[in-house]
């Protein structure tokens, strides 16, 4: 009997009380005519009631679509979601306490579709310590009427972790291209696989129902099997959809290159226009490293793309983007979260695998405030509810984390000319305040982790220390009493910072293919002299040359020979490379420089491989060879290992 009905009979599955979960990606995926069929349901008969409505990726278009057709009230009880920024009608009703409103991350939920479809309890997770999501906070509540405690503080071996409570889902809304009569379903027109498979095993495994929208019915068994990405049995009935409800994303019908079909000149794409957004854009654009894996957020963050395409590096670097995409060039607006000419796509819950357990060597994000201690919201800020989506999931876990904005909002003016830049008018919305309104990104965590936190604008670079901001660089034609310290409320870390590179703030392209060869030995060196601790920050460097070795070894010789005494080390070695006819020569340097500047050494990386090849290059030189996996291990080890 074949599974194709229409769609009021399908949404009329829908009951008082449901869990109903719902697939899709901002405007990417979105089962817009079963959204719009329960929506004309309500309004029409004033059922179903009382639903409780959960979601990975914030899904409607800012004003009608997407989910915000079902912001009623009385339709909706409950709302767990990753990210409110598109759904005015549903934010509204949060607001206001018309409904039981929930942020949980977004992978944090795609885990708990699968967790959900595998029979266990809930999801297991340190994403979102030390944030609104931890009980310590806001449990990840939104507002008053939230008063289930959904997220609970365990501890674990000494750890602290968040316990997110998963329950059955009813009734999921998925998406697929083509069904047959048995409900086998392909996504070969989508521009994402999404949580569409982790969501149907969920409902159904939970007793519920599963209804896919598609755009068109194929013959029984005419759909290849290899490319059967969600099987009948586990597809209770399918809805097919007119075009105008089953667009690609909410800027294209359909377009082949954003589905893998064909690739499209790069060439053809804009630049961006040169203004102080671009600026910023660029200077974080400056942090990306050969070879590096980089997540874009979404708003600003994702013009990096077109930076990297303007600047010819997008073959240097693979840019991903949470919902599972890498390579390419990532789209910005409604289309975000899809790719341009990308190489590879994979399952949003299994693209957060990869994320939270640190496989991001660097992320791009954006921010809404900043406190002195690098705490970051861009969460809920100027009286609304923005949601986190990914953000706490990327910013937790990525090695190397470049905020990007401007310095204020709201009407910002700037001059840019002749490689200096000048402020006409300030913005109105001051971003670094004295106290976050919510925190998103907890700066104290990462401090004590002592991960690599930048916050970069068009006047000025901060850098994460574990006792605050650090102002490292100042633009030209910045006065930083006048333009910076004035309007912070705090005092930043001031040593002596450097002037931003000049070609920033001119609109020509900056070179950066020919600058990425280059090591920046000089900026990756850090002596404290308080605690006498050397740190060398390697991640993400090529060494390819004699030329190299011999500017690591005068990079390093400047600083120490001056000191006149042995110091203490940590070398990071994330994503760090060596040219294999040189790599001799390389421990050979690493020798040297422990036999006469080290009184004790940590290194560590989170490659296997690298661990692996390092020990045994530094152990048949006998000198310090265990390499650790994270920061927190290297300093600990530096607490216990004595030299011999």
């Amino acid at each position: 009997m074949s599974k194709i009905i229409p769609v009021n009979d399908a949404v009329a599955l829908v009951q008082d009380g449901d869990v109903l979960a719902v697939s899709g990606y901002g405007t990417n995926g979105v089962p817009e005519k079963l959204l719009a069929g329960l929506q004309a349901r309500f309004i029409e008969t004033d059922d179903p009631k009382g639903l409780t409505l959960m979601y990975a990726g914030g899904i409607g278009d800012g004003k009608e679509r997407g989910l915000n057709r079902l912001g009623h009230e009385k339709l909706l009880k409950r709302v767990i979601g990753g990210h409110y920024g598109l759904i005015p009608a549903i934010e509204k009703l949060a607001r206001e306490n018309l409904i039981e409103a929930y942020n949980f991350p977004e992978g944090i939920i795609t885990h708990l579709y699968r967790n959900i479809a595998a029979g266990k309890p809930g999801a297991l997770s340190s994403v979102g310590l030390e944030t609104f999501v931890d009980p310590r906070l806001e449990g990840a509540k939104v507002n008053e009427a939230a008063k289930e405690d959904l997220v609970e503080l365990l501890n674990l071996n000494g750890e602290d972790m968040l316990f997110f409570t998963g329950f059955p889902i009813n009734v999921a809304f998925i998406r697929g291209t083509t069904a047959d009569p048995e409900g086998n379903i392909s996504l070969e027109r989508e521009s994402l696989s999404l949580e569409n498979l982790s969501l149907a095993l969920a409902a159904r495994n939970s007793g519920g129902i599963v209804i896919c929208q598609v755009e068109r019915v194929a013959q029984l068994n005419s759909i290849d099997a290899r490319h059967v990405r969600i099987p009948g049995i586990m597809v209770d009935c399918v809805v097919v959809a007119e075009p105008e409800f089953h667009m690609q994303n909410y800027d294209d019908q359909y377009n082949p290159a954003l589905s893998g079909e064909l690739r499209v000149p790069l060439e053809t794409l804009r630049p961006l226009p040169f203004d102080e957004k671009k600026v910023a854009l660029r200077r974080a654009a400056m942090e990306l490293t050969p070879g590096a894996i980089v997540n874009l957020g979404v708003g600003l963050p994702s013009g990096i793309g077109n930076v990297t395409n303007e600047e010819k590096i997008s073959d240097r670097i693979t840019l991903t983007v949470d919902p599972g995409i890498y390579g390419g060039v990532p789209l910005a607006g409604y289309g975000f979260g899809a790719a341009l000419n990308y190489s590879a796509s994979i399952d949003h819950a299994t693209q957060f695998d990869f994320i939270d357990g640190g496989g991001l060597d660097i992320a791009c994000l954006g921010f809404a405030e900043c406190d002195g201690q690098g705490n970051v919201n861009a969460s809920r800020f100027s009286g609304r509810i923005s949601g986190c989506g990914g953000f706490i999931n990327i910013s937790q876990n990525s090695k190397k984390v470049v905020f990007v904005g401007t310095f204020t909002s709201g009407g910002l003016k700037t001059r840019i000319e002749d490689g200096s830049l000048s402020i006409e008018a300030e913005g109105k919305h001051r971003k670094f305040v004295e106290s976050v309104g919510q925190v998103t990104f907890s700066g104290r965590r990462a401090g004590r982790e002592g991960r690599a936190v930048y916050y970069v604008t068009e006047r000025c670079v901060f850098a994460l220390r574990e006792d605050g901001l650090e102002l490292t660089e100042i633009a030209p034609g910045i006065d930083v009493r006048k333009d910076i310290l004035d309007h912070l409320p705090f005092k930043p870390i001031v040593f002596d910072p450097k002037t931003m590179n000049p070609s920033l703030f001119r609109p020509e392209i900056m070179g950066l293919r020919e600058t990425m060869n280059d090591i920046g030995i000089e900026d990756r060196i850090t002596y404290n002299m308080q605690t006498n601790t050397l740190f060398l920050d390697f991640a993400g460097m090529r060494v390819k040359t004699g030329e190299d070795l011999e500017r690591i070894t005068l990079a390093v010789e400047a600083i120490l020979k001056p000191l006149g005494r042995r110091v203490v080390a940590i070398v990071n070695y994330d994503s760090f490379w060596v040219d294999p006819e040189i790599a001799d020569r390389y421990l050979d340097l690493v020798q040297y420089v422990e036999d006469n500047y080290y009184l004790k050494v940590s290194r560590y990386t989170t490659s296997g491989f690298m661990r692996i090849k390092l020990s045994r290059g530094l152990q048949e030189r006998q000198v310090t060879s265990n390499v650790v996996q994270n920061y927190v291990e290297a300093t600990g080890s530096l607490k216990t290992n004595q030299p011999e």
